[in-house]
């Protein structure tokens, strides 16, 4: 953006233009109130005023917190013997699930020239035995 030409000082009859003044900011109550809140600030004591609605939805939210961790402490207290049987059985079951996938996926990677070999020691031995029990 080209600059215009009357800025370059050669006429003195020109009124330069200056910033306007903001009186709020110039005001030596606003002054201070700015360099105590700076103050505060690095100190970490930061006003904490909020809205008295997001107040309340904090509290509620808190309360529901608690409220469910204690419902959960209490289902802990209350369970029978039965119930805890079947839990480390279902535990168990998916231990057993997990291994069986790792497996499955161990076969999947490796090559097909070792699960041939394994394949013909298998019908090998198959037929070793047949031979003895002959």
């Amino acid at each position: 953006m080209a600059e215009p030409d009357y800025l370059e000082g050669d006429c003195d009859e020109l009124i330069k233009p200056k910033k306007l003044i903001n009186p709020v900011k110039n005001s030596r109550n606003h002054q201070d109130l700015h360099r105590e809140l700076l103050m505060n600030q690095k100190r970490g004591l930061a006003p904490q005023n909020k809205p008295e609605l997001q107040k309340v939805l904090e509290k509620r939210k808190r309360e529901q917190v608690l409220k469910a961790q204690k419902e959960e402490q209490e289902a802990h207290k209350k369970r029978s013997d039965l119930e805890i049987e079947l839990m480390k059985r279902q535990q168990k079951l998916e231990q057993l699930e997990l291994e069986q996938q790792k497996i499955e996926e161990e076969q999947e990677n490796t090559p097909e020239f070792v699960k041939m070999k394994g394949n013909l020691r298998r019908t090998k031995q198959e037929t070793d035995g047949e031979e003895r029990t002959t």
